[in-house]
């Protein structure tokens, strides 16, 4: 049972040591990228809002219209 303990904490060890040296290998963006990327972000999930809310006013408008005919 001691190997197994022995064998856990390496195990854990070197997976973090292998995090950290993925980490080290990440090439982070530069401030002028962050906000042009944050902006187009943004932009993208706002019109994709608008749409959506488009879509639903009109289903609904049309749902509400097959409801309401009477024969």
């Amino acid at each position: 049972m001691a190997k197994t303990d022995k064998a856990g904490k390496s195990s854990a060890k070197s997976w973090f040591d292998g995090l950290k040296a993925e980490f080290k290998k990440i090439i982070w963006p530069d401030r002028k990228s962050l906000v042009k990327q944050t902006g187009a972000v943004v932009a993208v999930s706002i019109v994709l809002g608008m749409i959506i809310a488009l879509m639903d006013f009109i289903f609904q408008y049309g749902i509400d219209i097959l409801v309401n005919i009477s024969f």
